[in-house]
């Protein structure tokens, strides 16, 4: 799972010994060296020629998995000392694609060290050499395991060379990423045995069966596969997998797709030369403009392969978006299964997802500017219309996907460019007027919803606009948050719309920041409610998520808590057991 060191020579800046160790040249460049080989950061620089390339000219991904796992190791045996081996690589997102005569630059340190394992930190950027810009390839963590030497036992050093603001964020987030993959496994388990509550297969005609896309390719490991531990290169593994992916993915497209993110890949066991390694990849399910891609790794020694005996020693499940010439006119078509293990990977690519969602976003470090708008006279026509209008756009939007589901509740995701925006659709045995004055009076909310520790009216601007200081509980030992928002409601103009309950923050300049709260925003929230029966009504909660919010839901959409179904539960039960009094008093 390592790299072949006769690939590296020339590449990879720490190879050269002698220039390490100030003995290459001219001998006054040992103060050089030394630095040198202190610097925690592992660089490769390769040119892409077009034997790296694939079919449109751009570099193949098998070749920069090579080229990333290769500077992952050495970067994890500078730290350790000692031979290491790759247990995973996960949380690649393809950015940009590299042309056939541009520069890459791959750069690799160890972010944190956990005992016997570490997580290593991979940068690709591009760089165009006629124009000199640079733009980011890929980001990619890694884990790797030393190998001890006979009985030794290991104990890796900490990392404590942290030099600069990213160096200690990334230190912070290796431990988080560690935290959530071990999370993982349990909430994939739990969701799991929740997805039969899934919309799951359906049967109409134009689905297009999984089977279909089923590809079945062998490879002999010959010695120039080999790493320098003499096992198989993982990189060559990961390149050979990425080939039999995306041949999947094609068979369902009618055209090669994009390789947009790899969610895993899972080193299980050892191969060596003179295996025969079994790749076999389907496609798992879609996602409108993405799919799922499953591919597992068989392996067989010459006496396994008379016996029929496989070894699975790697498992990877690949993500491909749409051609960029097609995404904006096409979407990948449904799949439907035939068979049992074909349902249970439809619905683990729906668990997985949910996950990778969940993972991507919470984190996230990208910076928010300003979401408020300062709240006067002069403009509060023009919010109370955009609050409106920011909600109805915001629940007009394709692309929801159900993530969970019970009786009377289900929860959707929506990402669109990096944003992420959750709807809670809820069925509840009242009117909808009732629970439209219900809901449009935020200071009941404290009585049904966990997530409000307090509800003030700041302001009545109009009988259908008022302003709120919502105080809300500490979550993971962080202060309390408090949003000042605008509360703006609308009954319907006409048979068949819906009520509308929008929330948006404003600055107000009554309710200034208090030191012992995070100020927070809200930049679209609320309820859209729609007539089910003469009784009945359909309740749907919608929020585009911003760094305030995300706390409060990070649990349940990484599958740790439902607290976004039991506040859901919470509501109707509140809404179906009010008395006529509160409803009079709004």
């Amino acid at each position: 799972m390592n790299p072949d060191s006769s690939v590296l020579n020339g590449t990879v800046d720490i190879v050269n010994e002698g220039h390490l160790n100030g003995t290459a040249g001219d001998s006054s460049g040992t103060e050089e060296g030394k630095s040198f080989n202190m610097m925690p950061e592992v660089e490769m620089c390769q040119s892409v020629l077009p034997c790296h390339a694939n079919h449109k000219g751009g570099l193949s991904a098998g070749q920069l998995l090579k080229w990333i796992d290769i500077i992952a190791c050495l970067a994890a045996e500078k730290h350790a000392g000692l031979p290491c081996v790759t247990a995973s690589i996960d949380d690649i997102q393809f950015e940009e694609t590299v042309r056939v005569g541009q520069i890459i630059n791959i750069k690799a340190k160890v972010n944190r060290a956990f005992n016997t394992s570490m997580e290593v930190g991979i940068r690709v950027v591009v760089q165009d050499v006629l124009t000199g810009v640079l733009k980011r390839v890929c980001v990619a963590y890694s884990t790797f395991v030393a190998k001890p030497v006979g009985t030794q036992k290991i104990r890796l050093k900490p990392v404590d060379c942290l030099t600069t603001a990213e160096d200690h964020l990334e230190y912070a987030l290796a431990s988080e990423r560690r935290r959530l993959r071990l999370y993982n496994e349990d909430a994939f388990t739990k969701l799991m045995q929740d997805s039969h509550l899934l919309k799951a297969n359906g049967k109409e005609s134009s689905q297009i069966s999984t089977e279909r896309t089923r590809v079945q390719s062998i490879e002999l490991v010959l010695p120039p596969h080999a790493n320098h531990h003499g096992n198989t290169f993982g990189g060559q593994i990961m390149a050979w997998m990425e080939n039999a992916a995306t041949v999947a993915a094609s068979r369902l497209y009618g055209t090669y797709p994009t390789l947009k993110s790899v969610d895993m890949f899972k080193f299980r066991g050892p191969s060596s030369v003179g295996d025969r390694l079994v790749f076999k990849a389907i496609v798992n399910n879609t996602f409108q403009k993405s799919l799922e891609v499953g591919v597992r790794v068989e392996a067989y020694d010459c006496e396994e392969w008379t016996q029929g005996k496989a070894r699975h020693i790697n498992s990877a499940f690949l993500i491909y978006n749409a051609s960029s010439d097609k995404a904006h006119t096409q979407t990948f078509p449904s799949v439907k299964y035939t068979s049992k293990d074909g349902q249970r990977r439809y619905l683990a690519a729906i668990v997985r997802k949910r996950i990778r969602l969940a993972r991507k976003h919470i984190l996230s470090s990208k910076e928010e500017g300003p979401l408020s708008v300062p709240w006067d006279k002069s403009n509060q026509v023009y919010l109370s219309y955009n609050n409106v209008a920011a909600l109805t756009v915001l629940a007009g939007k394709h692309g929801w996907e159900v993530n969970s589901s019970q009786p009377k509740i289900r929860v959707y995701m929506n990402e669109e460019l990096d944003t992420l925006s959750v709807q809670v659709e809820m069925h509840v045995r009242v009117s909808s007027l009732q629970a439209f004055f219900l809901l449009s009076d935020l200071s009941l909310r404290p009585s049904w919803d966990r997530h409000y520790s307090s509800c003030e009216e700041v302001q009545v601007v109009n009988e259908d606009d008022k302003l709120y200081h919502i105080t809300c509980p500490a979550v993971n030992k962080d202060k309390p948050r408090d949003f000042v928002v605008l509360m703006s409601r609308r009954q319907p103009c006409k048979e068949g719309d819906s009520y509308i309950v929008a929330l948006r923050s404003v600055t107000v300049a009554s309710v200034p920041p208090d030191p012992d709260y995070t100020r927070s925003e809200v930049l679209c929230a609320g309820f859209l409610i729609s007539d089910a029966s003469s009784a009945t009504c359909k309740v749907s909660y919608y929020n585009q998520v911003t760094s305030g919010v995300l706390p409060y839901i990070a649990g349940n959409l990484a599958g740790w808590s439902k607290s976004m179904e039991e506040t859901a539960s919470s509501c109707i039960e509140f809404l179906e057991n009010v008395t006529d009094q509160k409803i009079c008093a709004f």
